[in-house]
């Protein structure tokens, strides 16, 4: 069975899309659960889709920088949601994809976030100013993949047939049927969000954890350990 080395705990936390209240109850649940554990080196994987759809992408964001367990390991993945949100930063014609996706939320939230702090915004403005540069490198430095022992922590999944270390960037944030219909092993235990399922799903090459928060209310986190695979669920 796929495990991870000795003396590791990963918690792997699935889709988020604003809920940053679910985030927080989640976050809770994760200290309490690690603190009933033996020690451990404990370490955070975030599979990306921070933002959009949900209410509080900008408040998401700022738990991922200021609300985390202090001296843990943390892993921040992209999403294809982050990937659409530079794009739109990088070429206004790619905006109306992200707006058409839910970033019309995400950017609601940043303008709220704004006028909050005492700055006067009526719109939307220039959607590269309405992001703090702190948030901006975060969404900068977001990674493409994790490894850690018999895993690969993936937003989207792989492409069947090809090296991992090979895989197309664009694959890793958005791929569906190709990955999610294949029956052969990765090469490693695939961990991943990006499709929606009812509940947390074991399979022999891959482990879906994205259990449609900002719809459900259902924000899931994997707990590794050694070969230990368990769930927590808000």
């Amino acid at each position: 069975m796929a495990s991870l080395p000795d003396n590791l705990r990963i918690y792997a936390v699935g889709d988020i899309h604003g809920r940053a209240d679910l985030l927080a109850q989640l976050l809770e649940m994760i200290a309490q659960d690690d603190a009933s554990r033996a020690h451990a080196t404990s370490r955070l994987v975030f599979l990306g889709d921070y933002i959009d759809r949900g209410p509080d992408s900008h408040g998401v964001v700022e738990i991922l920088l200021h609300g985390l367990p202090e001296g843990w390991q943390c892993d921040f993945l992209m999403g294809n949601h982050e990937r659409m949100m530079m794009d739109a930063l990088a070429d206004v014609e790619a905006l109306p994809l992200w707006i058409a996706n839910g970033g019309a939320a995400a950017v609601k939230s940043y303008v709220r976030a704004a006028r909050t702090a005492g700055e006067d915004r009526a719109d939307w403005g220039d959607l590269a100013d309405l992001l703090p540069p702190e948030h901006r490198r975060f969404f900068d430095d977001l990674r493409l993949s994790v490894e850690q022992g018999d895993f690969l922590f993936v937003h989207a999944g792989v492409r069947p047939g090809i090296a991992l270390e090979r895989q197309d960037p664009h694959d890793l944030v958005w791929i569906r049927r190709p990955f999610l219909d294949h029956q052969g092993s990765f090469g490693k235990v695939i961990v991943h969000g990006h499709t929606p399922v009812e509940a947390p799903e074991v399979h022999l090459n891959r482990i879906a954890i994205d259990t449609g928060a900002v719809f459900t209310g259902r924000l899931t986190a994997l707990v590794l350990e050694g070969s230990l695979r368990e769930f927590l669920t808000t």
